[in-house]
């Protein structure tokens, strides 16, 4: 049985931007490097929230290779490979360099809006042709198809390959019911950092997060006291951190995390078109709660 890297805090790693909307892969290198620092547990290059459609080629190659060169190994990375044409993901697969990555991330078909039946076979085509473990990504709010629970086992149970699903659906009761009857090599990993503590709480095995870009000591250390069921004290930093959960979601993501990273002094408020950055009103109110943070 494949055994299971991706439990706990991981951080859904933006790219950052130079003034020319360019990558800075200098800022890339120190956000890497403060999540080691600070407690994440994996990284997930080439996310949403890494503006990976707007990326070429050749940048999603160099990001990559950026940060598995930086990383030195130290934290297991999960590589974001999906899209709505299965033969293009597994040339794609076929090209690519495996070296440092220990699974890819692949999220349900957008735009096509499958059956539940093309889902599945979908799922079987990059599992044929991955080398690595891979890791489910249900995001019905941005593809526009929900895949269902009775799918997603099944598709766990087809291969011990499938070893997780990234769940965005917003739906506990979707993912208890995932976890009631996965089996042991499967995981569910909560997509959205407001429903992190709630779904550890049921059996989840943590966080693909967002604000953990620029508090990973803090998403980290709520995550694993969850894991350790001190739940009091995970409680706390979850009341702590839930103004930023809701506000950088506001305007959309990775909208939100830019403006805070900027006002952090991390990395430039630059997003490629067709996303933009966040209101006036909405960029006072992340820096009035990060104030709040850190003062």
């Amino acid at each position: 049985m494949i055994a299971y890297p991706f439990k706990g805090a991981g951080v859904a790693l933006i790219t950052p931007f130079q003034e020319n909307k360019s990558v800075d892969f200098n800022e890339l290198e120190n956000i890497v490097e403060e999540q080691v620092s600070g407690g994440t547990d994996y990284l997930v290059v080439l996310g949403t929230t890494a503006e990976t459609p707007t990326l070429s080629p050749d940048e999603q190659s160099e990001i990559v290779k950026c940060v598995v060169s930086k990383n030195k190994g130290r934290l297991p990375v999960l590589a974001g490979m999906g899209g709505n044409d299965p033969a293009k993901i597994v040339n794609a697969i076929h090209h690519f360099d495996f070296n440092g990555i220990d699974g890819i991330l692949t999220v349900t078909p957008f735009y096509n809006k499958p059956t539940q039946e093309g889902l599945f076979h979908f799922y079987q085509e990059i599992i044929k042709a991955s080398p690595v473990p891979i890791v489910l990504y249900n995001v019905p709010s941005r593809t526009g198809v929900h895949m269902d629970y009775q799918t997603t086992l099944r598709v766990a149970r087809s291969s011990e390959k499938v070893i997780g699903v990234k769940d965005a659906s917003g739906d506990l009761s979707h993912c208890a019911f995932i976890m009631r009857s996965a089996p042991e090599w499967f995981k569910v990993i909560s997509g959205d950092d407001m429903l992190a503590l709630p779904l550890i709480a049921v059996g989840g095995a943590g966080v693909i997060s967002v604000v953990a870009n620029a508090f990973p000591g803090k998403v980290s250390k709520l995550v694993h006291l969850a894991g350790e069921c001190r739940m009091d004290e995970a409680r706390g930093l979850h009341y702590q951190l839930l103004d930023l959960f809701k506000l950088l979601f506001r305007e959309g993501n990775p909208g939100g995390i830019k403006a805070l990273m900027e006002i952090m002094g991390k990395t430039k408020n630059v997003l490629r078109l067709p996303l933009y950055p966040v209101s006036n009103e909405t960029y006072r109110l992340i820096e009035e709660a990060c104030k709040k943070l850190v003062d």
